[in-house]
């Protein structure tokens, strides 16, 4: 059980680890072995990694890999995908093989806007609060030129500025709703950066608007806040071919591909199975970002707000037209090549070189077109044999690892459960039985 501890923050790595290990363990030692194993015994490397988060104690590993054979716009790629689930590499560089053969991936990113709010409330005239914002938005930018200046000279900047009337909602209650194109960078320092630039502004500038009872304490500013949700930073990746081609892939499953399409109309109508859907999208997408120094959870949140305009459904679309079948997906993707960890974390950089060092409009298209490949990768599963054949075949490594097989036991393992039905216990009688 662990207990109350003042400083913590203060203490070294070390002294962290001991008060822990002691207070949270019974086998202090064993506890502390398995945290100091996992220290890089390159010094200047373990110091970086210490530097990314706070109390750091120690690093925890993902598997680094590569799904090959990614046709996408004429150009191959060997996508870097950083995951533990077990299928998921594999799944996607099966696809990718297949989609290679008929086209590859067409990508374009449809648009990169990103946003901004300044939320504050006014409990004032609506013809007041708008006169002023018409008066102060000069201002905003002109104030900001600091901050966008480096921006600006890339291509970049504040796109534009509005006044939201939000007092049908929430009494008072206005933003001021910014729009920001951050080229390469995902831009969350910088958009952050301009909305407190824009907040400070909007409130030190009304001793300058002459309007009788309008002053400082008309206005209260509740926050300022890039949003996650990015509906006009969109990417589109689509793969089509014959009817009769894809049914060639699975010649055992009558009608594979207007099963597909079915299983995608079903995403569309049912709740429970649209968020497994689309969960096997982000698998990929994910897992891309995560190895390309990404915040996969900001992606994760704008994605499922995306899916859930009007009614949560499938972020992916099937159709068959005239003898071809047509698969795409759209995503709201706001992420970076420069910022951030990508320009510290050494696996990060080896991996945007190893993908030809992108831009981010490039790495928007690579990452739709894997969560494409996933998605149909995982459906290809469920219409035919069912996703827990091939996911436990990948996952019989992990379950022979858990009770600590020889080389030798774990060859015969694979041979045995090849045409078999893998789980826990079928694993642990077969151990059980050879040993």
């Amino acid at each position: 059980m662990s207990e109350e501890i003042k400083g913590f923050s203060k203490l070294s790595k070390d002294e962290k680890i001991e008060w822990l290990t002691k207070t949270c363990f019974r086998d202090s030692n064993s506890a502390k072995k398995i945290l100091t194993q996992y220290w890089n015994s390159n010094n200047y490397l373990q110091k970086l990694h210490d530097e990314f988060s706070e109390n750091t104690i120690s690093n925890y590993y993902l598997p680094f890999a590569i799904a090959p054979n990614f046709l996408i716009n004429e150009k191959i790629y060997s996508v870097p995908m950083t995951i533990e689930e077990s299928s998921v590499v594999a799944a996607a560089s099966k696809a990718a093989k297949f989609w290679m053969k008929h086209g590859g991936f067409k990508a374009d990113v449809i648009n990169e806007e990103k946003t901004g709010q300044v939320h504050f409330i006014f409990h004032g005239e609506k013809k007041i609060i708008s006169e002023y914002f018409d008066f102060v938005k000069p201002l905003l930018f002109k104030n900001s030129r600091q901050i966008t200046k480096k921006m600006e000279s890339r291509g970049g900047g504040i796109n534009d500025i509005q006044l939201i009337d939000k007092t049908s909602d929430l009494k008072g209650y206005y933003q001021l709703f910014a729009t920001f194109n951050t080229v390469d960078a995902m831009g969350a320092n910088f958009i952050n950066s301009c909305l407190e630039k824009f907040s400070k502004t909007f409130s030190d500038s009304i001793n300058k608007f002459n309007r009788v009872g309008f002053k400082k304490e008309s206005i209260e500013i509740i926050m300022s806040i890039l949003s996650n949700f990015v509906p006009n930073c969109l990417v589109e990746a689509s793969v089509a071919c014959n009817v009769s081609d894809l049914n060639k892939l699975e010649p055992k499953s009558k009608n594979f591909a207007q099963k597909l399409v079915k299983a995608v109309e079903i995403a569309n109508i049912d709740i429970h199975r649209a968020v497994t859907h689309n969960k096997g999208i982000m698998n990929g997408v994910d897992a891309v970002a995560i190895a390309t120094g990404n915040d996969f959870r900001a992606l994760e949140a704008g994605v499922h707000a995306y899916a859930s305009q009007g009614k949560y459904k499938s972020l992916s679309e099937a159709i068959i037209k005239d003898g071809m079948f047509n698969f795409r997906v759209k995503l709201p993707i706001a992420i970076g090549t420069v910022g951030g960890v990508t320009n510290l974390h050494p696996l990060v950089k080896i991996a945007l070189e190893i993908l030809q060092n992108p831009s981010s409009k490039e790495l928007m298209k690579i990452i739709a077109s894997v969560g494409l490949a996933q998605n149909f990768a995982a459906l290809r599963s469920l219409v035919t044999s069912g996703i827990q054949k091939g996911h436990m075949k990948m996952h019989l490594s992990n379950i022979l690892n858990k009770f600590e097989v020889s080389e030798k036991e774990k060859k015969s393992a694979f041979t045995y459960f090849k045409n078999k039905i893998i789980s826990n216990s079928s694993v642990e009688k077969f151990i059980k039985k050879i040993r």
